[in-house]
């Protein structure tokens, strides 16, 4: 098994004396494509959000490539290497597809004030630089055509494959996706899994995925975290998790649809 790239150490979080989070503990190996599935209420989310730097825990620690990161914001994340999707995506959409993916990187020369206005062909050339990336992503994912559409415009799928395509511009080694196959249709389903599979063996990302789909989660991952009332009840591989007794009653409620 692979050195962790993320780690969970005993977290707690809790709202109004409800624990959402109740002591939870798991590392997400390099390289993997860890799946972490459990009811809804189980935490998952409120996880995610402690990992991504959107909630503080009351308790224990984050560790991201053995750097103790509990507390940091999501821009210091990002800057290291982490970043995430949400569940409904949040595309900037009065902007075309192609802007979007362009103002994903961090550091650009235009953001300057003064380099904006004395520096233009540095700006120019990274810009150039930066577009030629962005068509790249975009032939990538199959969404060249719509280049020039207002995000806004999309399809869900296709909402859920520029989010894909924004960390693809971020250059993140670590990304976490919150329910990417929600709502999406199967053709689109396909793609963004292909995708996901092509950044992880090509490029060496490390994945977390939440997700309800359970055939989803069977194809793409391993190992795959279960959690419930706030707290990993095991980890395994789909089949291990399928045959686990206590999953059945926690999970899918004790019977058949194992």
């Amino acid at each position: 098994m692979s050195a962790p790239a993320v780690e969970i150490d005993a977290v707690v979080k809790s709202f109004g004396g409800v624990r959402a989070v109740d002591g939870c503990s798991f590392a997400i190996p390099a390289g993997s494509i860890t799946g972490l599935i459990g009811p809804n209420g189980a935490g998952k989310t409120t996880l995610f959000n402690i990992i991504a730097g959107a909630l503080r825990p009351d308790s224990g620690h984050i560790w991201l490539d053995g750097c103790d990161v509990t507390g940091e914001p999501p821009h210091r994340l990002f800057g290291r290497g982490l970043v995430r999707t949400f569940q409904i995506p949040r595309e900037l959409h009065e902007m075309t597809v192609l802007e979007n993916l362009m103002v994903v990187p961090s550091g650009q020369a235009g953001e300057n004030l003064f380099v904006a206005l004395f520096g233009g062909f540095g700006v120019a050339a990274q810009e150039r630089a930066i577009r030629e990336r962005a068509e790249e992503v975009l032939g990538v994912l199959e969404l060249s055509v719509l280049g020039d559409e207002l995000a806004g415009n999309l399809s869900g799928g296709q909402k859920k494959l520029l989010e894909l395509g924004r960390t693809m511009m971020s250059g993140a080694h670590v990304l976490l996706l919150d329910e990417p196959g929600a709502g999406v249709n199967p053709t689109l389903m396909g793609k963004l899994r292909d995708n996901i599979v092509r950044l992880n063996r090509e490029a060496g990302c490390t994945f977390c995925i939440i997700d309800h789909d359970m055939d989803l989660v069977a194809r793409l991952c391993d190992p795959v975290v279960v959690m419930a009332e706030g707290k990993v009840l095991t980890t395994g591989t789909m089949d291990e998790i399928r045959s686990n007794e206590e999953v059945i009653d926690a999970y899918l409620g004790g019977g058949g649809a194992a």
